[in-house]
């Protein structure tokens, strides 16, 4: 989400979310970040925020969407919609746990190293078209509202399918509370 620059000021010192998950509440009216995990991949004050949605799949693969990769390892894997910047773009990225017990976290790799790196089986690698940015001040902004809730990635989180179900099984992983929470309706004013 992108808008004109918060007034925020914030007594907190300023902590980086780089490599932290962002999960979506379920008062978060927006079609685009409705039950979404955001993979931060940057974020500092001085430039803001990066990162993609990685658990929204758009129903194509790779080889649906470049016939030039129709042969390639890639060609199956599921395209994920990062977020609504530069959505036409598509690009690749590759997640894997360290030695530090942290996730890596390579963006914007070619396809030729995506297709290395499917092969790994310590390796997730996703196609994601588009994503998700915020302004200095703004994703503070959003937090200081509860409009996401942060979480440090485990291991396990290589191992679980990049779906949509991943909102709800990472928030149910919280607390009994936040369990109760990946139960709400998508539009609860409808009920």
């Amino acid at each position: 989400m992108v808008t004109q620059s918060p007034d925020f000021e914030s007594s907190e010192p300023f902590v980086s979310l780089r490599g932290r998950l962002l999960l979506a509440t379920p008062a978060l009216n927006d079609e685009i970040f409705d039950q979404s995990v955001i993979l931060i991949a940057e974020h500092t004050q001085k430039d803001g925020a990066v990162g993609a949605i990685i658990n929204h799949p758009i129903g194509m693969t790779v080889g649906n969407l470049v016939s030039q990769l129709k042969d390639s390892p890639i060609s199956a894997l599921p395209v994920l919609r990062g977020g609504p910047v530069a959505s036409e773009q598509l690009s690749f990225s590759s997640l894997s746990w360290n030695q530090k017990n942290k996730l890596l976290q390579l963006d914007r790799i070619s396809a030729e190293t995506a297709a290395s790196a499917i092969t790994r089986p310590d390796h997730v690698v996703q196609a994601i078209v588009g994503h998700s940015a915020w302004i200095p001040g703004q994703l503070e902004a959003e937090l200081e509202r509860h409009t996401w809730i942060i979480l440090e990635p485990s291991a396990g989180l290589l191992r679980q399918p990049h779906d949509i179900d991943l909102w709800k099984r990472l928030l149910s992983s919280i607390s009994p509370y936040h369990a109760l929470l990946s139960l709400a309706p998508k539009h609860p004013i409808l009920n």
